[in-house]
């Protein structure tokens, strides 16, 4: 039945944004760009909190305090679920796009949502096509907008991590941007554990570590940076 009733109301809810849409769109072009995200962001904040919350899942998230303000940062996670998106939405702090898969923008509502707050779609099957898309992303942290990056590429759907891949640290490496590792522990019991279909109750840990600085690296200590940003992640992972 909670399954049911969360999927009625993730369909409900996603048509009774379309009002609010037309007007973010009409806000685009007349408010300045950093208030239009900031408001934008509150929105889909409150949304996506509440598409957590009818799920039955319980969220405890340390850390926010880590997260720099009033610059761009790069946060890198582990990717359990779906709801993943959801979660870092939801519950951790400021403005963010993600590096998400282009299979999403076949949503028509759900992508225009995503533009608002700068997401770059990326299509991991065509390798030209990806490395456009690490460029973009590469722009947007240039040009002040925090990302989100999952390096295993797909999810894990389980609490055991995949292998991180070492290709999408270049929009760290490129930029000097603050790379701001997170630890997701439990989002797959939510939906993955069920078959992928059944919502399901869950106590899900969100662990933001502090931010690592990477300016002034030196290339042995770029060079390192993935190991060691996947080390402190697997690190507040009970799993991994």
């Amino acid at each position: 039945m909670r399954s049911i009733i969360w999927y009625i109301h993730f369909v409900v809810s996603i048509v009774l944004l379309s009002p609010a849409m037309l007007r973010f769109k009409k806000l685009r072009d007349s408010m300045e760009p950093k208030e239009f995200e900031r408001q934008a962001e509150a929105y889909i904040r409150k949304w996506a909190r509440s598409q957590v919350e009818w799920s039955g899942a319980r969220i405890d998230v340390t850390g926010n305090e880590n997260i720099p303000e009033d610059e761009a940062v790069l946060f890198i996670a582990n990717h359990q679920s779906n709801f993943d998106i959801g979660v870092f939405l939801g519950y951790i702090n400021g403005v963010k796009g993600f590096l998400a898969k282009v299979e999403i923008k076949k949503f028509p509502l759900v992508r225009t949502w995503m533009s608002f707050i700068n997401c770059v779609f990326i299509d991991r099957g065509d390798m030209r096509k990806s490395a456009e898309a690490i460029l973009e992303s590469i722009k947007m942290l240039k040009n002040g907008k925090s990302m989100v990056l999952f390096p295993e590429g797909t999810r894990s759907k389980g609490g055991k991590m995949g292998e991180f891949k070492a290709g999408g640290f270049k929009l760290a490496t490129k930029t000097g941007v603050c790379v701001v590792p997170v630890t997701i522990d439990g989002t797959y019991k939510i939906l993955e554990a069920n078959g992928g279909i059944g919502i399901k109750p869950a106590e899900v840990r969100v662990t933001v570590h502090k931010p690592i600085y990477t300016r002034d690296m030196t290339k042995e200590e770029l060079a390192a940076l993935p190991g060691r940003v996947e080390a402190i992640i697997r690190s507040a992972n009970p799993d991994s």
